[in-house]
């Protein structure tokens, strides 16, 4: 599976797209999660459901999986319109680019770390509705075929030398997608794989900053975080490492400029990052003036009582 493949399913569907009410995509379960976060990026203005499913155990097996996920699939396909590229496995379906695929072994394969699953099968089917991505336009469904292949995943390590990360982003990567310590932290103690950073943004490569961590997001909360925002690292707030590389790939094919990309980069798209809604900050007021936060609040009246 490679990107001229994604550019093959998203043809097909193109084609057929007002012929049919729903599509269900038999996939094999190692690349999954990439290709689903990639065809999501691809169908641009889908107002279609599209599932992406497969099997631990193959299908010609006594014992395996694909018949369920597949029943199921089409369950859902054929009772619900679900408008987005969707992931089902084992009686649940996920957003597409926010899978991973979390275990080899078991028949629970898939994790949406970061985002609850849009529907659950059981004796009810119980769609997560509020959840769901709906069209605030009407606009005509597009398919994206033009991908860039020049993008990579570099996973920092302890030991990880200036040189390796110099040559990891020589020509012609245009993009990397950094998997990060943490909170999206990288090692102060080299200050020249900052460097090496920073002079691959000045030359138009696109990073993205993604923590190895299978929950939580990216924040510049620590002063190593910091540096690399310095260098013009774009943080991937809560993105897995397979949505962030394929998003990276569709800004890229699409022919945006480098500072276009990172802008977009930190923009949700097709709902794969959490959108954090910017709220005024409460203002608490004591009796010699106002504070413009809680800790000032509480700090002036410790400063209040020790007087």
């Amino acid at each position: 599976m490679d990107m001229t493949d994604w550019v093959r399913i998203v043809t097909d569907i193109e084609k057929f797209y007002y012929t049919f009410d729903a599509f269900i995509i038999l996939h094999g379960t190692d690349t999954m999660s990439y290709t689903a976060g990639a065809l999501s990026f691809m169908l641009q203005n889908l107002g279609k459901t599209v599932i992406v499913t497969g099997s631990q155990v193959p299908i010609a097996e006594v014992r395996n999986d694909g018949i369920e996920n597949f029943l199921g699939a089409l369950t859902i396909a054929g009772h619900f319109v679900v408008p987005e590229v969707t992931l089902y496995f084992n009686n649940k379906l996920f957003r597409g680019n926010r899978c991973v695929k979390t275990d080899a072994m078991d028949f629970d394969a898939f994790t949406s770390p970061n985002f609850a699953p849009l529907v659950r099968v059981g004796v009810d089917i119980e769609v997560a509705w509020p959840e769901v991505l709906r069209p605030n336009a009407i606009e005509p469904f597009y398919a994206h075929k033009q991908m860039n292949s020049n993008v990579a995943t570099l996973r920092l390590f302890p030991g990880l030398s200036p040189t390796s990360v110099r040559a990891f982003l020589a020509p012609p990567i245009q993009g990397m997608v950094l998997e990060t310590f943490g909170a999206g932290n990288a090692p102060d103690a080299k200050p020249e794989i900052l460097e090496a950073l920073a002079d691959a943004s000045e030359r138009g490569v696109v990073i993205v900053n993604v923590t190895q961590c299978q929950r939580g997001n990216v924040s510049d909360l620590y002063a190593t975080a910091r540096g690399l925002t310095r260098a013009k690292v774009v943080p991937g707030r809560d993105m897995t490492s397979e949505c962030a590389l394929t998003k990276l790939s569709y800004l890229l094919g699409r022919g945006f400029s480098p500072e276009r990309c990172r802008e977009m980069m930190g923009r949700s798209l097709r709902g794969e990052l959490t959108v954090v809604q910017t709220m005024s900050r409460p203002i608490f007021y004591s009796g010699q003036g106002r504070a413009h936060t809680f800790t000032q609040f509480v700090s002036r009246q410790i400063l209040d009582e020790a007087r």
